[in-house]
């Protein structure tokens, strides 16, 4: 298997401020999200909107050339095409960050062995959107 070479940024790349910043998007913050956009960021801006179930924003990533934050999307979400070409970049960030955002307990460890805390709550806000999302998608009769 060949490793697939990235061409553009992924999150591990950016500074850790607007890691910062991004992580307030993800959590909804109309005021990180519109700090992104308007500060040169406009890729982060639509992975928080991603990130929160936004497809319009996904759709944005791939049309102008963030594959690698749209695939790790979709890796998060479990799609095998996404995870395979995840596993293909060889990239451990990528690969152990994507895996931390589905529970995995492999993951989880790399980002805590490697210092990455603003990654791990990161993938502890995916998690919890994940189980918003899995818990409006059921009846409410199956709500615990």
């Amino acid at each position: 298997m060949e490793k697939i070479h990235i061409t553009q940024k992924t999150l591990l790349h950016y500074d850790i401020k607007v890691l910062i910043i991004l992580l307030g998007a993800v959590r909804g913050s109309k005021k990180y999200f519109h700090f992104l956009l308007e500060n040169g960021y406009p890729e982060l801006a639509a992975w928080s909107n991603v990130m929160r179930g936004d497809e319009d924003a996904l759709h944005w990533l791939f049309d102008n050339g963030y594959n690698a934050l749209g695939m790790m999307t979709l890796a998060i979400d479990s799609k095998q095409k996404a995870m395979r070409w995840i596993l293909e970049t060889k990239d451990d960030f990528l690969i152990n960050f994507t895996a931390a955002c589905r529970k995995e307990e492999d993951g989880i460890r790399w980002l805590k062995e490697n210092d990455l805390e603003i990654f791990l709550l990161m993938a502890e806000e995916e998690q919890k959107i994940i189980d918003i999302q899995t818990k409006d998608q059921m009846f409410w009769y199956k709500w615990k």
